[in-house]
């Protein structure tokens, strides 16, 4: 399964990939608006809403596919995500 996840810390990257890694995803991260643009076809987008601006989440969301699963979240924690994919992945 493809994550996208939007928003979030410059810190935690690392470990939001390998978090993604642990539940089997292949994960790409986009702290910036910076790039949004190639954020392809993924299975679930996680959009971090509290840290993000609506210039960046209007980008993610017409860059997707009608297909994909959007998921937001106001927290950018390590425990909203592990809840997140426990929800759509871990079914």
């Amino acid at each position: 399964m493809s994550v996208v996840i939007v928003g979030g810390n410059d810190c935690m990257v690392r470990q939001y990939k390998e978090l993604c890694d642990e539940h089997g995803c292949d994960a790409k991260v986009f702290t910036h608006i910076k790039g949004i643009k190639h954020i392809g076809k993924p299975d679930l987008l996680v959009l971090f809403t509290g840290t993000m601006s609506h210039k960046m989440l209007h980008s993610a969301l017409c860059g997707i596919d009608r297909t994909t699963v959007v998921e937001r979240s106001h927290s950018a924690s390590m425990s909203a995500l592990k809840a997140i994919l426990k929800k759509h992945v871990d079914k």
